[in-house]
């Protein structure tokens, strides 16, 4: 058995509550989401730039969580899997490249929905006569193109197209040139660290992390920034719901970004750092933790049909109308 298969060694917190967590999420993420795509699609008739990005976003919610139980296998059994079978070349290449692929598509949507959101907010004011002429030129029309569903629709398909182009070449590349390593073991070291092109792929993916989140974050702020000047300028009681919905939803986005995927971020580059001592326990160490907070980033794509319940009044009560039903007309989420 070679020092790397004899060197890691999962907990028995990792082969336990792993497939435990990942399996609930997995029933949780599936219903909710499959829910909530059939009201995406099938009760809104006519469908706004949110909508379609929404529904793409349940797309790789669904795509995530139907990886989950090929990875909760890999940490209940990898530790008793051979390295070259075909059951553990299947379960971590289809695992790895579910969960990479549904969470870059993710981050893209999450900002261009909070830069579709902004772009809403600023179409309503850029008429007035207290905006500057440079944001009524950036808002009216470089950001117009957000709220149009064509070019949502060919911005999403361009999404799905460059994520898959990039992380299945780099997830090929690794099975098939860089896990070339003697291992006895499908839970091993080659697996959870990777080789240099994947570790290189997995620091330039951090810093997108990084990125989405600073889009978010400047989008908010600018809002508030644009919120306080008009409140300083005129009266708008009579919008005050429009702007605490959008603030809301940007907010929102905010703290998924800042619970569920930064710290994964951050960690990223810490572990690529530390894990280059030869020190078995200290890398033990370092895996667990990489694996709960990779397992915490899976969990947004779960909990995504509950921010929608609590997020959206009208949402709501689609789902409401549906349960009961109702023979209400369309309801337009996020509208």
């Amino acid at each position: 058995m070679s020092n790397n298969s004899t060197c890691i060694q999962p907990s028995r917190i990792s082969s336990m509550a792993l497939p435990i967590i990942y399996t609930f999420l997995c029933i949780v993420g599936l219903f909710g989401n499959s829910l909530s795509q059939w009201i995406f699609l099938m009760k809104i008739t006519k469908k706004t730039s949110t909508h379609i990005y929404l529904a793409h976003l349940v797309t790789a919610n669904l795509l995530v969580c139907s990886a989950m139980p090929f990875v909760g296998i890999y940490f209940l059994k990898g530790f008793q899997w051979e390295f070259r079978s075909a059951r553990c070349r299947v379960v971590t290449f289809l695992g790895t490249l579910s969960m990479h692929v549904s969470m870059f598509v993710s981050l893209i949507i999450l900002s261009w929905i909070a830069i579709s959101r902004y772009a809403t907010l600023m179409k309503k004011d850029s008429t007035q006569e207290t905006t500057w002429c440079y944001e009524k030129i950036f808002y009216g029309r470089l950001l117009k193109k957000f709220r149009q569903p064509d070019f949502a629709r060919k911005l999403c398909v361009y999404i799905w197209g460059v994520v898959l182009g990039i992380i299945i070449p780099v997830t090929i590349y690794y099975s098939a040139v860089e896990a070339t390593e003697e291992e006895n073991l499908c839970y091993n070291q080659q697996i959870e660290l990777g080789g240099m092109v994947s570790q290189i792929a997995g620091l330039i993916g951090a810093a997108f992390i990084g990125f989405s989140f600073l889009v978010v974050l400047t989008s908010y702020y600018s809002f508030v920034s644009h919120l306080r000047k008009i409140r300083t300028c005129t009266s708008i009681t009579e919008k005050d719901l429009i702007y605490r919905s959008v603030k809301r939803h940007l907010l929102v986005i905010q703290i998924l970004l800042i619970v569920c995927f930064l710290p994964y971020s951050i960690f990223k580059p810490i572990f690529y750092v530390l894990n280059q001592k030869e020190d078995c326990q200290q890398l033990n160490y370092l895996i667990e933790i990489k694996n709960f907070l990779t397992c915490l980033a899976s969990a947004r794509s779960s909990t995504d049909p509950i921010i929608f319940l609590l997020l959206d009044k009208k949402f709501k009560k689609s789902l409401y109308n549906l349960f009961t039903k109702s023979d209400s007309p369309h309801i337009q989420p996020y509208g």
